[in-house]
């Protein structure tokens, strides 16, 4: 199963609203409130848990290893699938926390907005233990989880942006990729990469026919240690970073090296089998997409972090992360929370899980297993994992994605493609994007 199942992407965009006609599930916590769950025993009871594909997959295939350490805790595990999963959870809290599973698998994307909606919804893992891991994971991400000391839920996956690049394009380009420091050196590059090749530097989802299609415009905003949201959830939509990213993909689009990828994922697909892009600026867990759509490609690919925005800038950023959380309504949170201090915590755990499905663990132990040293035949022979663990290592700044990022993302798309497919001025359309998320959601922006 590819890395697309299993996240899907995060279905980026997504809007936190209840689903019409979905049922309430079944599952342990069947308070009547969100607030109505309660500690129990943390070695026994009966649990469920919530996730999609393949990181369901692997939860269920720890299971016998937990219950070695737990055997009188019982565990289902459920693949919702992603993107039902979302509006699952957004029923569940809606109702009060009626129907949801114990344990809860969520997106970066999603959790401010559950928290926000729904205070109670979540349970605090503070009390459970969780405060003692707060220094194991990658950096920025617990206050991502815990932003106003309330633990929300406990980080799983890590994936740091990455520079995914046909190396035998460049070299035949006459071009040293290890050595561009800027995106302004890599837009010269791409001139001349198109020039030698005919291929186009990246591609992008002009139109925005797909809500994830502000993905690099994304990076490079992260890159500068800026999102689209400041940590007290004020707009920061066109910030002069924000500007900068925006005019950079002006720049590259203006100089014809941006292949169209309107249709989503089929058409990113295609793109990368046909050959129409020399540069996939995409994360950690892409590796194994692009393995697997051509593997006769073996040794032509190479990888590295990021460019900088500015000369001496970061290369590192945390693009995108899931968590497990507990229901503020289950009867079982303590068999749930160590059911997550098991799979989270444990390096033994998370080495398994990447193993398995390349799931990249937010839990830094894991990466002393030489499983993340190993080099890669596909990649040239590089140490891959290597390279995206000195990301992680990297400081990387919390991002609050915010209840409102469903819309902040439906503006900047919209934004994007008028600069893309019109020529719009950036500086013109973020203040036009900033001034129309403010009206839309009461947050003020920062100026």
């Amino acid at each position: 199963m590819t890395s697309l199942d299993r996240r899907g992407l995060l279905r980026l965009g997504g809007a936190l609203t209840v689903g019409a006609g979905l049922a309430a599930c079944s599952g342990t916590g069947t308070g009547s409130g969100a607030d109505s769950g309660g500690a129990g025993d943390p070695r026994k009871g009966e649990i469920t848990v919530w996730s999609w594909q393949g990181p369901a997959a692997q939860l269920k295939a720890l299971l016998p290893e937990f219950n070695k350490a737990y055997p009188d805790i019982k565990v289902t595990v459920q693949d919702i699938g992603n993107p039902a999963i979302w509006d699952k959870i957004t029923t569940g809290l809606a109702a009060g926390g009626s129907g949801l599973a114990d344990v809860l698998h969520i997106g970066v994307d999603y959790l401010p907005g559950y928290v926000e909606k729904f205070p109670t919804g979540l349970a605090d893992l503070g009390p459970l233990g969780a405060t003692k891991h707060k220094d194991a994971f990658a950096q920025g991400l617990w206050q991502t989880v815990a932003p106003k000391g309330r633990v929300n839920a406990l980080p799983w996956e890590a994936n740091s942006g990455g520079f995914y690049y046909r190396a035998d394009l460049f070299e035949k380009a006459g071009v040293d990729v290890e050595s561009l420091a800027t995106w302004d050196e890599v837009i010269e590059a791409g001139k001349k990469l198109k020039a030698a090749t005919g291929v186009h530097l990246l591609g992008i989802d002009k139109p925005a026919s797909q809500p994830d299609a502000a993905n690099f415009f994304q990076l490079l905003l992260q890159l500068q240690g800026k999102f689209y949201f400041d940590l007290d959830g004020a707009i920061t939509l066109d910030s002069p970073e924000a500007v900068t990213a925006l005019t950079l993909i002006k720049k590259m689009n203006d100089a014809g090296l941006v292949s169209d990828l309107a249709g989503g994922w089929s058409a990113l697909e295609n793109s990368i089998k046909e050959g129409t892009a020399a540069v996939l600026p995409w994360p950690t867990w892409f590796g194994g997409i692009i393995e697997g759509l051509v593997p006769q490609e073996a040794g032509k690919w190479k990888v590295r972090l990021p460019p900088a925005v500015r000369r001496g800038g970061a290369t590192a950023a945390t693009v995108n992360s899931t968590h497990l959380a507990v229901a503020g309504s289950s009867k079982q949170q303590a068999a749930a929370w160590s059911f997550i201090e098991f799979m989270l915590t444990r390096p033994a755990s998370q080495v398994a899980i990447y193993r398995g499905k390349g799931i990249a663990p937010a839990l830094m132990a894991a990466y002393e297993d030489s499983l993340f040293h190993e080099p890669s035949a596909f990649f040239s022979g590089q140490k891959k994992g290597e390279i995206f663990l000195q990301a992680l290592k990297s400081p990387t700044p919390a991002t609050n994605y915010s209840a409102d990022y469903a819309r902040a993302l439906k503006v900047v798309t919209d934004a994007q493609t008028k600069v893309l497919l019109k020529g719009a001025d950036p500086a013109e359309v973020l203040k036009q994007a900033a001034d129309q998320l403010a009206q839309q959601t009461g947050r003020k922006v920062v100026r």
